[in-house]
């Protein structure tokens, strides 16, 4: 087992730095590109990884432009997830292979979307249609376990997620058009954005129509736990808040989506349903 692990761990770090790369390009709409430092100048091949730039001293370009610590934390937290994922499924004898194989792959996808929405609020349809694509073919190819849905749940599941969320898209904006006219002024941010309503999409791909309800609660209670510890936060440092804030949804979505496909009977237990 340790060595499987120390293998997860060099994998993720390895497929953290694609990561890193794909979040530099894609909120940019450009084609993916190699590592290169924020203003452009290509990285060293000793630096494509944050980790190594970092350990050798190689964080900055000619022109002193920085790598942030996005890049080994990306790295890093993509090593956990592989591990995490492993560790939640190698007890199991209806887990196979193949199926650990897209379920890690699943891990990647998730820190991307987060990465990328916690530094821009995006959540982009670059990512989210072969992210789609990929979770109908898991569907498809990997045999049924306590975990995964049929092809047929998958579909249900996708669009339980499509219409559900669409509807809180539809009703976020009429929320902020009547607030807007009672404030007498327009409002710019979107209260739950049409990425989301993707990321629930994919989530019910994932998980199957009945997960997607219980992973939907976990949603809604994290979200809250961290507006909560926003506002503390902003209190704390005597700063002012706005109502319409813009807050990103996609990290709670993605957390509610993993406790479900790691953790479903664990997770269903502690709310009381098993």
């Amino acid at each position: 087992m340790v060595v499987i692990i120390l293998i997860l761990i060099l994998a993720g770090i390895l497929v953290g730095g694609v990561l890193n790369a794909l979040a530099d390009d894609l909120p940019q709409h450009e084609r993916p590109k190699m590592p290169h430092y924020p203003d452009g100048a290509p990285r060293p091949l000793s630096a494509w990884l944050g980790l190594t730039a970092f350990l050798l001293g190689q964080r900055r370009s000619p022109k002193g432009a920085a790598l942030g610590w996005r890049y080994p934390l990306t790295e890093l937290a993509t090593a956990a997830a592989f591990v995490i994922a492993y560790l939640a499924t190698r007890d199991d004898p209806a887990m196979t292979g193949l199926q650990l194989l897209f379920w890690l792959g699943y891990m990647a996808i998730f820190v991307l979307i987060v990465v990328i929405d916690v530094e821009h609020k995006l959540i982009l349809f670059a990512v989210m249609i072969p992210a789609g694509l990929y979770a109908v073919a898991e569907a498809a190819l990997t045999s049924v376990t306590r975990y995964g849905p049929t092809l047929q749940d998958a579909l249900l599941g996708g669009a339980a997620g499509f219409v559900g969320s669409f509807l809180l898209y539809l009703g976020g904006h009429l929320f902020i058009r009547i607030s807007g006219r009672m404030r007498g002024h327009s409002i710019d941010e979107v209260a739950f954005g049409y990425g989301d309503v993707m990321m629930f999409t994919l989530s019910g791909l994932i998980l199957g129509p009945l997960p997607l309800l219980f992973a939907s609660y976990i949603t809604v209670f994290a979200g809250a736990v961290g507006a909560i510890l926003f506002l503390l936060g902003r209190g704390l440092r005597r700063r002012g808040y706005n109502l319409f804030t813009a807050l990103p949804y996609g990290p709670y979505i993605v957390l509610g989506t993993t406790i479900m496909l790691l953790f479903s009977e664990e997770a269903t237990r502690i709310m009381g349903f098993r």
